[in-house]
């Protein structure tokens, strides 16, 4: 398998975070890695590698060396991507519709999810013998259910001279069914329930996110694009997944760390924002019969790679793009910069980096925003100021980022994950 369609396969295989985090989890399992539980003392080995499920939807993992600190580095991403999460109560009877009651996810572009056939994902909570430990299922219902329909031209007749002024509430509400006549809004329990086999009242809460019905696929005269939902930001994951599993035995200690709610502001338990890499860090220490100081040490030295998408230079607005910054699909890794450091970077960062990608022979290519337009930002500059730890953000440059659709070169994944690699390595 070619290196885009095996990115397009990680991606429909990842339809919800916890989908991500679990796929992740069965590929470094089959390459050797040893799970451990969150919370639990650790013995650990030199030589080791191990990996950890954080609350279904983020996943670290490890390789120690003989020497762990002396060489810390952690390539970093998140599972999440921009969509639509079903809120409580989700079921609505309207005018003889069955409609499906969400709220956006991240700063997503909402006109592009509309006409298109939607499924659902995520995790489900059932009753269990224990009230504080419910049964939870990672699901996908794996089939088209829901679409989120236009309004016809002839009833917006100016839609096309003022565009789509889209009510997030009204406009993006899902038709899941057509139901008889008194229909009541507790339709949806009974679907779901019939999916998962079990009864209406076993179903406690529920996490889940609507995902484009659709696959990805290989496009352009030469095959040289690659067009699917999530590539922000499985692009990132597929790649600290790889580097992770091909790691040779380094003398010190490498880690991948995928983190949840980027989109969001990563201040959640599983984010970014929170305690668990430096807890992450210590529990290895500890594991390792360490103590504070050797940990203390690896941070010191250590080196976070924060791999997240980038924009591209879009063909035909050219104008948006810096004046001398402006990375194109299939020029490579992008390197981002910002003075506001919402990307982590600075001089000696960038250097190590392009050092890295000159040795390997890997194309690479600089970013920075339009003075005039502010860009976004990623879990770098969090990430690093959690270990007060030396960092630098890189990705794949895409087109349409945050649409429920977006667009990359094939050959620049497999820029990124040769970095990704020779970084972990």
């Amino acid at each position: 398998m070619d290196g885009a369609q095996a990115l397009l396969s990680f991606i429909a295989a990842c339809p919800s975070p916890y989908h991500v985090a679990a796929a992740g989890a069965a590929r470094i399992s089959a390459a050797g890695f040893s799970p451990l539980a969150w919370g639990e003392p650790w013995r650990l080995v030199p030589g080791g590698r191990y990996f950890v499920p954080v609350f279904g939807s983020a996943l670290f993992a490890f390789r120690v060396g003989e020497r762990p600190e002396m060489g810390l580095r952690v390539a970093a991403a998140h599972t999440d991507f921009p969509g639509f999460r079903l809120k409580p109560r989700a079921g609505k009877a309207q005018e003889g519709y069955g409609l499906v009651n969400v709220e956006p996810y991240g700063g997503l572009i909402l006109s592009s999810w509309l006409d298109r056939p939607l499924s659902l994902a995520g995790q489900v909570a059932l009753r269990g013998e224990n009230p504080f430990a419910p049964e939870l299922r990672v699901v996908d219902l794996a089939r088209p259910l829901l679409t989120m329909p236009r309004l016809a031209i002839h009833l917006n007749r100016e839609v096309n001279e003022k565009g789509e002024k889209l009510d997030r509430q009204t406009d993006m509400t899902p038709v899941a069914a057509l139901l008889a006549e008194g229909a009541e809004d507790g339709f949806f329990p009974a679907l779901l329930a019939r999916a998962l086999a079990v009864e209406p009242e076993d179903i406690l809460a529920y996490d889940l996110n609507v995902y484009p019905a659709e696959s990805g696929c290989v496009l352009g005269f030469s095959g040289e694009l690659v067009s699917s939902p999530r590539l922000d930001n499985l692009t990132s994951v597929k790649a600290c997944l790889d580097g992770i599993v091909e790691a040779g035995a380094a003398a010190g200690l490498r880690v991948a760390a995928l983190f949840d709610h980027e989109e969001v502001g990563s201040r959640t338990k599983q984010g970014a924002a929170s305690a668990l890499l430096p807890e992450l860090l210590a529990a290895i220490f500890r594991g390792l019969g360490r103590g504070e100081e050797a940990r203390a040490a690896a941070v010191a030295d250590g080196f976070l790679l924060s791999v997240d998408v980038a924009h591209g230079l879009h063909p035909s607005h050219a104008d948006k793009a810096d004046p001398t910054n402006r990375p194109r699909l299939g020029g490579g890794v992008v390197l981002k910069q910002a003075a506001s450091q919402n990307y982590v970077g600075d001089a000696a960062a960038q250097a190590v980096v392009r050092a890295l990608c000159r040795a390997r022979d890997i194309p690479c290519q600089p970013f920075a925003n339009r003075s005039s337009i502010p860009g976004g930002s990623t879990l770098g500059a969090i990430a690093s100021a959690q270990l007060v730890m030396r960092g630098q953000d890189v990705g794949v440059p895409v087109l349409a980022m945050h649409s429920a659709r977006e667009t990359m070169a094939a050959a620049d994944q497999e820029a990124l994950e040769r970095l990704v690699k020779a970084f972990l390595a």
